[in-house]
């Protein structure tokens, strides 16, 4: 039996899946937890995603042997492939060796340098999306590098290589400094309509440094990057460009991913250029491109709410599906991090509609429809999205999730099959490179395009206000300048 390995190296946790490579049938799988952080300065230690990964491979390894019933070893896998978070900050010195903890997406403490960069370019932020699909925000790995020189210019100037953590991840398995137009895309500057480096943009952070030798070398959608112990390494990529692998992403189709973010991307056969900041014109992990907007808050803001009212996952969303679409009149803005999309860095969350006659439940249910009105907004963004809504991520699981999506969205909603489809993204790169196949025919023989569909369009169980009022209710309370909490100075 022939399997790959595909491994989602997340904010939270690293989990490895083994799938059989003809079938696509999951064979075991394995997690290991990652340090939380926390924005402002939202931090990681590349060593431990290494020990995370080698942890979870080897659960996956146990629960595979448990499935089948015999030993599974490292031999009985073909090829590896590695998705991770975007735009983190991986600098290493000439040994290769990690020189400070890696600055993840979420961390806010370059925001000031990322409107500082914003302003360089003679034409602006028309100019920065022209360039490389994106403009300047405090997620992309160039305002991180830019935040790297001004706050700690002594490890800047000790800067051998700049990876993100796929890269990374890649490179402790096989040696090799690379990575894939997919992830190379969210830097903020590499191009992905001209498929290049923008070293000129890198050049206003600093000038004087030879960015051609710090920089990956950028692999081919299905070019191998080496080997691990006798196993293929695949490219790898970013975590939203392996989800859009892992479900089969169609041009028109939207996927939702909710996870510590909350992204909505598209698969486009033109790259996108949105001068407004907000779309992210990135390139997807096939060789066409990947059109995504984001924002900084998801589960993290439920998962807090149900945290203060001691109730967990399963209990808030029974709690929230009990309630009318709503949540009488309670409004919860989910700025609790900042926020990227819109860009408001400085941001913090807050509660509207508040009487004495407001419940739990209502809390509760509002802080659904915020998380859920936020992504939504930021997806009305995306152009030419009239196909299906696919849900994706841990967010998926929960049915107050998936049933608000598809009341506010006033659309169906397919919650995808695989529950870790970053992971299993990655096992259908894996597969391509090893078998030669193109990825969509790997996910049509696999039937990873499937899902359970929600459609809630004319729910009557409960009276409550109509999609278009929670939304604008919403849009007018997050628009209020009360929660901006000065400019991070």
């Amino acid at each position: 039996m022939g399997l790959v390995a595909g491994v989602d190296s997340s904010t939270q946790s690293t989990k490895v899946e083994l799938r059989d490579i003809d079938s696509g049938a999951l064979v075991g799988l394995g997690r290991a937890p990652h340090a939380p952080v926390s924005p402002p300065r939202s931090e990681q230690y590349p060593r431990d995603w290494w020990d995370a990964f080698n942890a979870a491979f080897a659960k996956a390894l146990l629960d595979a042997s448990s499935r089948v019933g015999r030993s599974v070893t490292v031999r009985t896998i073909e090829a590896i492939s590695v998705a991770g978070q975007q735009h983190g900050l991986v600098v290493t010195d000439d040994a290769g060796v990690v020189i400070r903890p890696a600055k993840l997406w979420n961390d806010t403490e370059s925001a000031p340098d990322a409107t500082r960069l914003r302003g360089l370019l003679s034409d602006g932020d028309y100019g920065w999306a022209k360039a490389c699909g994106s403009v300047p925000v405090a997620a992309l790995t160039i305002s991180k590098l830019a935040w790297l020189r001004r706050v700690e210019p002594s490890v800047f100037a000790h800067i051998a290589k700049v990876l993100l953590p796929h890269d990374w991840l890649t490179y402790k398995l096989t040696g090799r400094f690379c990575t894939d137009r997919g992830d190379a895309s969210g830097t903020g500057y590499w191009s992905p309509s001209e498929e290049m480096w923008r070293f000129d943009l890198l050049d206003l952070v600093d000038p004087t440094v030879d960015w051609e030798t710090k920089l990956p070398e950028v692999l081919d959608p299905v070019e191998a990057a080496g080997d691990w112990e006798g196993i293929v390494v695949a490219p790898g990529t970013g975590d939203n460009m392996a989800a859009a692998l892992g479900i089969g992403l169609a041009p028109g189709d939207v996927a939702i991913s909710l996870g510590t973010s909350g992204t909505a991307f598209a698969v486009s056969d033109t790259p996108a250029c949105d001068p407004s900041g907000y779309v992210s014109g990135f390139a997807d992990a096939s060789g066409r491109f990947l059109p995504l907007v984001c924002t900084l808050n998801a589960t993290k803001v439920t998962d807090t709410v149900g945290v203060v009212l001691g109730i967990d996952r399963s209990a808030m969303s029974a709690m929230a599906l009990s309630e009318p679409l709503g949540a009488q009149g309670t409004v919860v803005v989910p700025y609790f991090d900042g926020e990227r999309t819109p860009n408001r860095p400085y941001a913090r969350g807050g509660v509207l509609g508040l009487s004495t006659s407001t419940s739990a439940a209502n809390l509760v249910r509002a802080s659904f429809e915020g998380v859920v009105c936020s992504i939504l907004d930021a997806k009305d963004h995306l152009p030419g999205t009239s196909g299906a809504l696919f849900l994706v991520g841990g967010g998926s699981r929960l049915p107050a999730y998936q049933e608000i999506i598809a009341e506010l969205a006033d659309q169906e909603v397919i919650v995808a099959r695989e529950e870790e489809t970053v992971a299993a993204g990655a096992c259908v790169q894996a597969a391509a490179v090893i078998t030669g196949s193109r990825t969509n025919q790997i996910v049509d023989t696999w039937g990873l395009h499937q899902g359970a569909i929600v459609d809630s369009r004319g729910r009557t169980s409960f009276k409550g206000a109509s999609a278009r009022e929670v939304r604008e209710s919403y849009r007018h309370a997050a628009a209020s300048e009360l929660w901006d909490m000065g400019n991070g100075e």
